[in-house]
Protein backbone atom coordinates (compact mmCIF):
# COMPACT_ATOMS: atom_id res chain seq x y z
CA UNK A 1 0.00 0.00 0.00
CA UNK A 2 2.40 2.37 0.62
CA UNK A 3 6.34 3.55 -0.24
CA UNK A 4 8.65 5.93 -0.72
CA UNK A 5 7.88 9.60 -1.44
CA UNK A 6 10.80 12.13 -2.07
CA UNK A 7 10.99 15.66 0.00
CA UNK A 8 12.29 18.09 -3.03
CA UNK A 9 9.09 19.76 -3.29
CA UNK A 10 9.33 21.69 -6.91
CA UNK A 11 7.00 24.00 -8.56
CA UNK A 12 7.78 25.80 -11.82
CA UNK A 13 8.31 29.45 -11.30
CA UNK A 14 8.94 31.04 -14.51
CA UNK A 15 10.60 30.38 -17.83
CA UNK A 16 13.98 31.68 -18.28
CA UNK A 17 12.65 33.60 -22.21
CA UNK A 18 10.54 33.32 -25.18
CA UNK A 19 12.66 31.60 -26.58
CA UNK A 20 12.40 28.84 -24.53
CA UNK A 21 9.21 28.03 -25.28
CA UNK A 22 9.62 28.72 -28.66
CA UNK A 23 12.31 26.08 -28.79
CA UNK A 24 9.45 23.54 -26.53
CA UNK A 25 7.07 24.23 -29.13
CA UNK A 26 9.62 23.44 -31.80
CA UNK A 27 10.34 20.02 -30.20
CA UNK A 28 13.70 20.78 -28.56
CA UNK A 29 14.61 20.88 -24.93
CA UNK A 30 14.00 23.75 -22.79
CA UNK A 31 15.60 25.15 -19.33
CA UNK A 32 12.48 25.74 -16.99
CA UNK A 33 13.94 27.18 -13.64
CA UNK A 34 12.04 26.26 -10.74
CA UNK A 35 12.37 26.59 -6.87
CA UNK A 36 11.32 24.12 -4.27
CA UNK A 37 7.86 24.01 -2.72
CA UNK A 38 8.43 24.14 0.84
CA UNK A 39 4.17 22.30 1.70
CA UNK A 40 3.23 26.30 3.18
CA UNK A 41 0.65 28.56 1.36
CA UNK A 42 3.49 31.28 0.95
CA UNK A 43 5.32 29.92 -1.36
CA UNK A 44 2.69 30.39 -3.59
CA UNK A 45 3.28 33.43 -3.78
CA UNK A 46 6.39 32.76 -5.64
CA UNK A 47 4.54 32.72 -8.91
CA UNK A 48 2.52 36.36 -9.80
CA UNK A 49 -0.90 35.63 -11.16
CA UNK A 50 0.21 37.44 -14.25
CA UNK A 51 2.43 34.77 -14.72
CA UNK A 52 -0.27 31.86 -14.23
CA UNK A 53 -2.81 33.41 -16.43
CA UNK A 54 -0.43 34.05 -19.54
CA UNK A 55 1.02 30.26 -19.20
CA UNK A 56 -1.91 28.74 -18.70
CA UNK A 57 -3.83 30.38 -21.87
CA UNK A 58 -0.40 30.05 -24.11
CA UNK A 59 -0.09 26.39 -23.05
CA UNK A 60 -4.17 25.84 -23.94
CA UNK A 61 -3.88 27.87 -26.88
CA UNK A 62 -0.69 25.55 -28.06
CA UNK A 63 -1.10 22.62 -26.45
CA UNK A 64 3.09 23.07 -25.63
CA UNK A 65 4.26 19.71 -23.86
CA UNK A 66 6.41 19.86 -20.94
CA UNK A 67 10.18 20.62 -22.09
CA UNK A 68 12.11 17.46 -21.48
CA UNK A 69 14.82 18.95 -19.51
CA UNK A 70 14.60 20.72 -16.02
CA UNK A 71 16.68 22.67 -13.52
CA UNK A 72 15.61 21.97 -9.74
CA UNK A 73 16.58 24.25 -7.51
CA UNK A 74 17.61 22.02 -4.27
CA UNK A 75 16.83 23.73 -1.01
CA UNK A 76 16.99 20.35 2.08
CA UNK A 77 14.74 20.50 4.47
CA UNK A 78 12.44 18.40 7.07
CA UNK A 79 9.42 17.26 6.85
CA UNK A 80 7.75 16.76 10.52
CA UNK A 81 6.58 13.05 9.02
CA UNK A 82 10.02 11.89 8.35
CA UNK A 83 12.71 10.91 11.22
CA UNK A 84 15.40 13.50 11.36
CA UNK A 85 18.03 11.20 12.50
CA UNK A 86 20.03 9.49 10.19
CA UNK A 87 19.57 5.98 10.47
CA UNK A 88 16.25 6.21 12.04
CA UNK A 89 15.09 7.95 8.83
CA UNK A 90 16.90 4.96 7.06
CA UNK A 91 15.08 2.40 8.63
CA UNK A 92 12.41 4.62 7.61
CA UNK A 93 12.46 4.86 3.89
CA UNK A 94 13.50 1.15 3.52
CA UNK A 95 10.26 -0.23 5.65
CA UNK A 96 8.09 2.34 2.75
CA UNK A 97 10.22 1.25 -0.47
CA UNK A 98 10.39 -2.45 1.01
CA UNK A 99 6.28 -2.25 1.64
CA UNK A 100 5.74 -0.59 -2.36
CA UNK A 101 7.66 -3.53 -3.51
CA UNK A 102 5.50 -6.09 -2.45
CA UNK A 103 2.51 -3.91 -3.86
CA UNK A 104 4.02 -3.86 -6.52
CA UNK A 105 4.64 -7.49 -6.75
CA UNK A 106 0.82 -8.67 -5.55
CA UNK A 107 -0.15 -6.67 -8.37
CA UNK A 108 1.07 -9.41 -11.07
CA UNK A 109 -1.01 -11.99 -12.36
CA UNK A 110 -2.78 -13.16 -10.12
CA UNK A 111 -27.11 -7.07 -8.99
CA UNK A 112 -26.98 -3.24 -9.42
CA UNK A 113 -25.45 -1.35 -6.93
CA UNK A 114 -25.52 1.81 -8.12
CA UNK A 115 -25.86 3.87 -4.58
CA UNK A 116 -29.01 6.45 -5.28
CA UNK A 117 -28.07 10.42 -4.52
CA UNK A 118 -29.78 12.58 -2.50
CA UNK A 119 -29.12 15.34 -4.23
CA UNK A 120 -28.59 16.11 -8.13
CA UNK A 121 -25.26 17.34 -8.82
CA UNK A 122 -23.84 15.80 -11.50
CA UNK A 123 -20.32 15.37 -9.93
CA UNK A 124 -18.47 15.54 -6.89
CA UNK A 125 -15.10 16.69 -6.11
CA UNK A 126 -13.06 16.49 -2.81
CA UNK A 127 -9.44 17.59 -1.64
CA UNK A 128 -6.84 14.69 -2.17
CA UNK A 129 -3.94 15.18 0.00
CA UNK A 130 -0.52 13.39 0.86
CA UNK A 131 -0.68 10.82 3.25
CA UNK A 132 3.16 11.74 4.81
CA UNK A 133 1.28 13.00 8.30
CA UNK A 134 -0.70 9.84 8.61
CA UNK A 135 2.57 7.67 8.07
CA UNK A 136 1.48 6.37 4.10
CA UNK A 137 3.12 7.82 1.52
CA UNK A 138 -0.08 7.09 -0.56
CA UNK A 139 -2.70 10.16 -1.14
CA UNK A 140 -5.44 10.11 1.15
CA UNK A 141 -9.44 11.60 1.22
CA UNK A 142 -11.76 12.51 3.73
CA UNK A 143 -15.83 10.85 3.52
CA UNK A 144 -17.94 10.62 5.68
CA UNK A 145 -20.38 7.54 6.86
CA UNK A 146 -23.78 7.33 8.36
CA UNK A 147 -25.86 10.60 10.04
CA UNK A 148 -29.64 10.98 8.91
CA UNK A 149 -31.98 11.07 11.68
CA UNK A 150 -30.39 13.30 14.11
CA UNK A 151 -26.98 11.37 14.09
CA UNK A 152 -23.73 12.64 13.22
CA UNK A 153 -21.61 11.92 10.04
CA UNK A 154 -18.33 10.41 10.77
CA UNK A 155 -15.70 11.61 9.13
CA UNK A 156 -12.94 9.37 8.29
CA UNK A 157 -9.79 9.38 6.08
CA UNK A 158 -8.95 6.80 3.78
CA UNK A 159 -6.35 6.08 1.11
CA UNK A 160 -7.37 6.15 -2.37
CA UNK A 161 -7.05 3.27 -4.51
CA UNK A 162 -7.33 2.32 -8.15
CA UNK A 163 -6.29 -1.09 -7.75
CA UNK A 164 -8.99 -1.88 -5.25
CA UNK A 165 -12.63 -2.02 -5.32
CA UNK A 166 -13.80 -2.30 -2.12
CA UNK A 167 -13.87 0.59 0.23
CA UNK A 168 -13.64 -0.09 3.75
CA UNK A 169 -13.38 1.05 7.17
CA UNK A 170 -12.34 0.01 10.56
CA UNK A 171 -15.61 -0.25 12.49
CA UNK A 172 -16.54 -0.60 16.29
CA UNK A 173 -16.44 -2.99 17.64
CA UNK A 174 -12.98 -3.82 16.34
CA UNK A 175 -11.68 -7.19 17.54
CA UNK A 176 -8.22 -6.41 16.31
CA UNK A 177 -7.61 -2.57 14.42
CA UNK A 178 -4.31 -0.55 13.67
CA UNK A 179 -4.10 3.01 15.33
CA UNK A 180 -6.09 4.95 13.77
CA UNK A 181 -6.57 8.99 13.86
CA UNK A 182 -9.74 9.39 13.37
CA UNK A 183 -12.52 7.86 15.64
CA UNK A 184 -13.25 4.21 14.90
CA UNK A 185 -16.93 4.51 12.93
CA UNK A 186 -19.71 3.31 15.17
CA UNK A 187 -22.74 1.11 12.96
CA UNK A 188 -24.91 1.98 16.36
CA UNK A 189 -24.65 5.53 15.77
CA UNK A 190 -25.83 5.65 12.72
CA UNK A 191 -29.27 5.58 11.55
CA UNK A 192 -28.55 4.56 8.25
CA UNK A 193 -26.71 1.59 8.94
CA UNK A 194 -27.80 -1.91 7.62
CA UNK A 195 -25.43 -5.15 7.27
CA UNK A 196 -25.62 -6.92 3.87
CA UNK A 197 -27.42 -10.15 3.99
CA UNK A 198 -26.19 -13.57 2.96
CA UNK A 199 -29.16 -13.85 -0.40
CA UNK A 200 -28.14 -10.37 -1.49
CA UNK A 201 -26.21 -10.12 -4.72
CA UNK A 202 -23.44 -8.22 -3.44
CA UNK A 203 -22.37 -11.07 -1.01
CA UNK A 204 -21.24 -13.15 -3.72
CA UNK A 205 -20.35 -12.87 -7.18
CA UNK A 206 -19.90 -9.22 -6.76
CA UNK A 207 -17.49 -9.60 -3.56
CA UNK A 208 -15.55 -12.23 -4.81
CA UNK A 209 -15.05 -10.02 -8.23
CA UNK A 210 -13.83 -7.40 -5.55
CA UNK A 211 -11.95 -9.19 -3.38
CA UNK A 212 -11.22 -12.67 -4.75
CA UNK A 213 -13.23 -14.37 -1.97
CA UNK A 214 -17.04 -14.63 -1.99
CA UNK A 215 -18.80 -13.67 0.99
CA UNK A 216 -19.46 -16.11 4.10
CA UNK A 217 -21.96 -16.20 6.32
CA UNK A 218 -23.13 -15.68 10.16
CA UNK A 219 -25.79 -15.88 12.35
CA UNK A 220 -25.13 -12.76 15.30
CA UNK A 221 -27.76 -12.80 17.85
CA UNK A 222 -30.99 -12.98 15.28
CA UNK A 223 -32.34 -15.38 12.46
CA UNK A 224 -30.79 -12.58 9.77
CA UNK A 225 -27.10 -14.28 8.71
CA UNK A 226 -24.69 -11.30 8.05
CA UNK A 227 -22.15 -11.73 5.22
CA UNK A 228 -18.63 -11.29 5.81
CA UNK A 229 -16.25 -10.40 3.81
CA UNK A 230 -12.33 -10.88 3.70
CA UNK A 231 -10.43 -8.51 1.81
CA UNK A 232 -6.41 -9.80 1.99
CA UNK A 233 -3.63 -7.85 -0.09
CA UNK A 234 -0.48 -9.16 -1.87
CA UNK A 235 1.60 -7.61 0.64
CA UNK A 236 0.24 -9.45 4.09
CA UNK A 237 -2.17 -6.91 4.35
CA UNK A 238 -5.93 -7.51 5.43
CA UNK A 239 -9.21 -6.04 6.09
CA UNK A 240 -12.39 -8.53 7.40
CA UNK A 241 -15.82 -7.78 9.03
CA UNK A 242 -19.23 -7.34 8.07
CA UNK A 243 -20.34 -6.03 4.58
CA UNK A 244 -22.77 -3.51 4.65
CA UNK A 245 -24.41 -0.21 3.79
CA UNK A 246 -24.90 3.50 5.28
CA UNK A 247 -24.76 6.95 3.39
CA UNK A 248 -21.86 7.64 2.31
CA UNK A 249 -20.96 11.97 2.44
CA UNK A 250 -18.94 13.15 -0.68
CA UNK A 251 -17.99 16.75 -2.04
CA UNK A 252 -21.32 17.81 -0.59
CA UNK A 253 -23.23 14.68 -1.82
CA UNK A 254 -25.19 11.98 -0.18
CA UNK A 255 -25.38 8.91 -1.42
CA UNK A 256 -27.62 6.13 0.27
CA UNK A 257 -27.22 2.56 0.21
CA UNK A 258 -23.25 2.50 0.05
CA UNK A 259 -22.07 -0.87 0.26
CA UNK A 260 -18.75 -1.07 2.50
CA UNK A 261 -16.61 -3.19 4.29
CA UNK A 262 -16.83 -2.40 8.11
CA UNK A 263 -13.50 -3.72 9.30
CA UNK A 264 -13.84 -5.97 12.44
CA UNK A 265 -10.17 -7.16 12.09
CA UNK A 266 -7.64 -4.98 10.11
CA UNK A 267 -3.79 -4.95 10.00
CA UNK A 268 -1.23 -3.69 7.45
CA UNK A 269 0.40 -1.18 5.84
CA UNK A 270 -2.25 1.64 6.06
CA UNK A 271 -0.11 3.75 8.47
CA UNK A 272 -3.16 5.58 10.60
CA UNK A 273 -5.68 6.31 8.16
CA UNK A 274 -9.13 4.81 8.78
CA UNK A 275 -9.39 2.65 5.68
CA UNK A 276 -9.30 2.55 1.97
CA UNK A 277 -11.82 3.96 -0.93
CA UNK A 278 -11.52 1.32 -3.84
CA UNK A 279 -11.54 2.67 -7.30
CA UNK A 280 -11.31 -0.52 -9.14
CA UNK A 281 -13.70 -1.45 -11.89
CA UNK A 282 -15.90 -3.86 -10.56
CA UNK A 283 -19.42 -3.44 -8.94
CA UNK A 284 -18.51 -3.02 -5.51
CA UNK A 285 -16.44 0.17 -6.48
CA UNK A 286 -16.87 3.94 -5.34
CA UNK A 287 -16.97 4.56 -9.58
CA UNK A 288 -19.64 1.21 -10.41
CA UNK A 289 -21.82 2.10 -7.63
CA UNK A 290 -21.71 5.49 -8.26
CA UNK A 291 -22.05 5.19 -12.20
CA UNK A 292 -25.76 6.11 -12.34
CA UNK A 293 -25.03 9.92 -10.78
CA UNK A 294 -21.28 10.25 -12.30
CA UNK A 295 -21.58 8.41 -15.24
CA UNK A 296 -18.67 5.80 -14.34
CA UNK A 297 -15.95 8.56 -14.94
CA UNK A 298 -13.64 10.10 -12.31
CA UNK A 299 -10.30 11.55 -12.24
CA UNK A 300 -7.44 13.29 -9.87
CA UNK A 301 -4.84 15.59 -9.73
CA UNK A 302 -1.94 14.26 -7.45
CA UNK A 303 -0.43 17.36 -5.53
CA UNK A 304 3.66 17.30 -5.14
CA UNK A 305 3.58 19.23 -1.94
CA UNK A 306 3.13 16.89 1.27
CA UNK A 307 2.43 19.54 4.19
CA UNK A 308 0.94 22.68 4.33
CA UNK A 309 -2.66 23.92 3.63
CA UNK A 310 -2.35 22.89 -0.16
CA UNK A 311 -3.64 20.00 -1.70
CA UNK A 312 -5.17 18.17 -5.16
CA UNK A 313 -8.37 17.18 -6.01
CA UNK A 314 -10.59 14.06 -6.65
CA UNK A 315 -13.27 14.31 -8.86
CA UNK A 316 -16.13 11.83 -9.66
CA UNK A 317 -18.13 12.66 -12.83
CA UNK A 318 -17.02 13.84 -16.41
CA UNK A 319 -17.34 17.42 -15.70
CA UNK A 320 -14.01 19.10 -16.89
CA UNK A 321 -14.90 22.67 -15.76
CA UNK A 322 -13.44 22.45 -12.24
CA UNK A 323 -9.39 21.63 -14.03
CA UNK A 324 -7.14 23.52 -14.14
CA UNK A 325 -4.76 21.74 -16.52
CA UNK A 326 -2.46 23.84 -18.51
CA UNK A 327 -1.78 21.42 -21.46
CA UNK A 328 -4.95 19.60 -23.32
CA UNK A 329 -6.46 16.57 -22.08
CA UNK A 330 -4.68 13.98 -24.07
CA UNK A 331 -6.22 10.70 -24.41
CA UNK A 332 -5.46 6.68 -24.57
CA UNK A 333 -7.30 3.54 -24.69
CA UNK A 334 -8.12 2.27 -21.74
CA UNK A 335 -7.45 -1.66 -21.48
CA UNK A 336 -8.84 -4.69 -19.81
CA UNK A 337 -7.85 -7.01 -18.77
CA UNK A 338 -10.17 -10.25 -17.83
CA UNK A 339 -7.12 -11.88 -15.50
CA UNK A 340 -7.28 -8.90 -13.05
CA UNK A 341 -10.86 -7.38 -13.74
CA UNK A 342 -10.16 -4.31 -11.09
CA UNK A 343 -7.15 -3.21 -12.90
CA UNK A 344 -6.83 -0.45 -15.57
CA UNK A 345 -4.07 -0.72 -17.91
CA UNK A 346 -2.56 1.18 -21.31
CA UNK A 347 -0.18 0.62 -23.67
CA UNK A 348 2.99 2.58 -23.82
CA UNK A 349 4.76 2.47 -27.13
CA UNK A 350 7.67 4.78 -26.98
CA UNK A 351 9.75 6.73 -24.06
CA UNK A 352 12.29 9.42 -24.44
CA UNK A 353 14.67 10.92 -21.83
CA UNK A 354 15.69 14.23 -21.86
CA UNK A 355 14.45 14.59 -25.29
CA UNK A 356 16.33 11.78 -27.00
CA UNK A 357 13.71 8.43 -27.61
CA UNK A 358 15.32 5.03 -26.37
CA UNK A 359 14.15 2.10 -27.87
CA UNK A 360 13.40 -1.31 -26.00
CA UNK A 361 12.18 -4.97 -26.22
CA UNK A 362 9.96 -4.37 -23.82
CA UNK A 363 8.39 -1.30 -25.02
CA UNK A 364 4.38 -1.90 -26.36
CA UNK A 365 4.92 -5.51 -25.61
CA UNK A 366 2.55 -5.87 -22.84
CA UNK A 367 -0.05 -3.67 -21.42
CA UNK A 368 0.70 -1.45 -18.41
CA UNK A 369 -0.80 -0.69 -15.00
CA UNK A 370 -1.60 3.00 -13.88
CA UNK A 371 -2.24 2.71 -10.06
CA UNK A 372 -2.79 5.26 -7.11
CA UNK A 373 -1.92 2.73 -4.54
CA UNK A 374 1.56 2.20 -5.79
CA UNK A 375 4.15 4.96 -5.50
CA UNK A 376 7.39 3.82 -7.25
CA UNK A 377 6.87 3.43 -11.45
CA UNK A 378 8.40 -0.20 -12.23
CA UNK A 379 9.47 -0.49 -15.47
CA UNK A 380 9.87 -3.67 -17.52
CA UNK A 381 13.50 -4.47 -17.53
CA UNK A 382 14.89 -3.89 -20.96
CA UNK A 383 13.23 -0.43 -20.68
CA UNK A 384 14.01 0.39 -17.40
CA UNK A 385 17.84 -0.40 -18.97
CA UNK A 386 17.44 1.99 -21.57
CA UNK A 387 16.03 4.54 -19.36
CA UNK A 388 18.75 4.04 -17.18
CA UNK A 389 21.36 4.62 -19.23
CA UNK A 390 19.98 7.53 -21.04
CA UNK A 391 19.20 9.34 -17.69
CA UNK A 392 23.05 8.30 -16.57
CA UNK A 393 24.70 9.47 -19.42
CA UNK A 394 22.92 12.89 -19.44
CA UNK A 395 22.97 13.13 -15.93
CA UNK A 396 26.69 12.31 -15.58
CA UNK A 397 27.40 14.61 -18.45
CA UNK A 398 27.06 17.61 -15.82
CA UNK A 399 29.45 16.08 -13.20
CA UNK A 400 27.25 14.82 -10.82
CA UNK A 401 29.49 12.25 -8.54
CA UNK A 402 27.34 8.54 -8.07
CA UNK A 403 26.06 7.63 -4.97
CA UNK A 404 25.72 4.14 -3.86
CA UNK A 405 22.23 2.39 -4.30
CA UNK A 406 19.08 2.82 -1.89
CA UNK A 407 16.53 -0.42 -1.50
CA UNK A 408 15.26 -0.77 -4.87
CA UNK A 409 16.86 2.19 -6.24
CA UNK A 410 19.74 1.44 -8.20
CA UNK A 411 20.51 4.73 -9.48
CA UNK A 412 21.75 7.33 -7.08
CA UNK A 413 23.65 10.39 -6.59
CA UNK A 414 25.76 12.72 -4.45
CA UNK A 415 24.67 16.62 -5.28
CA UNK A 416 26.00 18.00 -2.06
CA UNK A 417 27.16 21.56 -2.68
CA UNK A 418 24.56 22.04 -5.74
CA UNK A 419 21.74 24.56 -5.36
CA UNK A 420 20.10 23.43 -8.61
CA UNK A 421 20.02 20.61 -10.52
CA UNK A 422 19.94 19.78 -14.50
CA UNK A 423 17.39 16.72 -14.61
CA UNK A 424 16.56 15.25 -17.66
CA UNK A 425 12.97 14.53 -17.98
CA UNK A 426 10.74 10.95 -18.56
CA UNK A 427 8.03 10.84 -21.51
CA UNK A 428 6.27 8.01 -22.22
CA UNK A 429 4.15 7.77 -25.81
CA UNK A 430 1.24 6.02 -24.92
CA UNK A 431 -0.98 4.59 -27.63
CA UNK A 432 -2.99 7.03 -30.04
CA UNK A 433 -0.24 9.60 -30.22
CA UNK A 434 -0.79 10.99 -26.01
CA UNK A 435 2.57 12.16 -24.93
CA UNK A 436 3.06 11.82 -20.54
CA UNK A 437 5.91 13.82 -19.32
CA UNK A 438 7.00 12.87 -15.98
CA UNK A 439 6.88 16.03 -13.46
CA UNK A 440 10.36 16.82 -12.05
CA UNK A 441 8.89 16.35 -8.82
CA UNK A 442 8.67 12.81 -9.51
CA UNK A 443 11.90 12.22 -11.36
CA UNK A 444 14.29 12.41 -7.78
CA UNK A 445 13.94 10.61 -4.83
CA UNK A 446 15.56 12.13 -2.06
CA UNK A 447 17.06 9.66 0.62
CA UNK A 448 19.37 11.80 2.60
CA UNK A 449 18.08 15.14 3.00
CA UNK A 450 21.64 16.77 2.66
CA UNK A 451 21.27 15.69 -0.74
CA UNK A 452 24.40 13.42 -0.45
CA UNK A 453 22.22 10.06 -1.72
CA UNK A 454 19.22 11.10 -4.45
CA UNK A 455 18.37 8.42 -6.50
CA UNK A 456 16.21 8.62 -9.75
CA UNK A 457 12.70 7.46 -8.50
CA UNK A 458 11.96 4.56 -10.53
CA UNK A 459 13.13 0.31 -10.06
CA UNK A 460 12.75 -2.25 -12.24
CA UNK A 461 10.79 -5.49 -12.78
CA UNK A 462 12.34 -8.90 -11.70
CA UNK A 463 11.45 -9.95 -15.37
CA UNK A 464 10.94 -9.23 -18.81
CA UNK A 465 7.20 -10.28 -18.75
CA UNK A 466 5.67 -8.77 -15.80
CA UNK A 467 3.35 -6.18 -15.67
CA UNK A 468 4.93 -2.73 -15.66
CA UNK A 469 3.03 -0.07 -13.29
CA UNK A 470 3.40 3.69 -13.51
CA UNK A 471 2.92 4.50 -9.95
CA UNK A 472 1.83 7.64 -8.16
CA UNK A 473 5.13 9.01 -7.59
CA UNK A 474 5.32 9.67 -11.35
CA UNK A 475 1.75 10.88 -11.48
CA UNK A 476 2.41 14.10 -9.59
CA UNK A 477 1.33 16.94 -11.30
CA UNK A 478 -1.22 15.75 -13.56
CA UNK A 479 -4.61 15.92 -14.34
CA UNK A 480 -5.33 11.99 -14.66
CA UNK A 481 -8.88 11.12 -16.25
CA UNK A 482 -10.71 7.54 -15.86
CA UNK A 483 -13.65 7.56 -18.53
CA UNK A 484 -14.91 4.29 -18.34
CA UNK A 485 -17.81 4.27 -20.19
CA UNK A 486 -15.87 5.43 -23.22
CA UNK A 487 -12.84 3.29 -22.22
CA UNK A 488 -10.02 6.57 -22.24
CA UNK A 489 -7.49 7.59 -20.46
CA UNK A 490 -6.70 11.19 -20.19
CA UNK A 491 -3.60 13.15 -19.14
CA UNK A 492 -3.13 16.87 -19.05
CA UNK A 493 -0.39 19.22 -16.73
CA UNK A 494 -1.67 20.40 -13.89
CA UNK A 495 -0.11 22.58 -10.90
CA UNK A 496 -2.22 19.97 -8.03
CA UNK A 497 -1.24 22.25 -5.04
CA UNK A 498 -4.44 24.46 -4.31
CA UNK A 499 -4.77 26.30 -1.46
Amino acid sequence: MASAHGRVLLRVVALLAAAALAAAAAGNSAVVSLRELDGRAAAREARSSRYAAEMQGERKKSGVARTATTVLELKHHSLTAIPDEPAACDRYLRRLLAADEARANSLQVHDNMAAASTTQSRSAEVPLTSGISFQTLNYVTTIGLGGSSGSAVTNLTVIVDTGSDLTWVQCKPCSACYAQRDPLFDPAGSATYAAVQCNASACAASLKAATGTPGSCATTGGSNEKCYYALAYGDGSFSRGVLATDTLALGGARLDGFVFGCGLSNRGLFGGTAGLMGLGRTELSLVSQTASRYGGAFSYCLPATTSGGASGSLSLGADASSYRNTTPVAYTRMIADPAQPPFYFLNVIGAAVGGTPVSAAGLGASNVLIDSGTVITRLAPSVYRAVRAEFTRQFGAAGYQAAPGFSILDTCYDLTGHDEVKVPLLTLRLEGGADVTVDPAGMLFVVRKDGSQVCLAMASLSYEDQTPIIGNYQQKNKRVVYDTVSSRLGFADEDCSYV
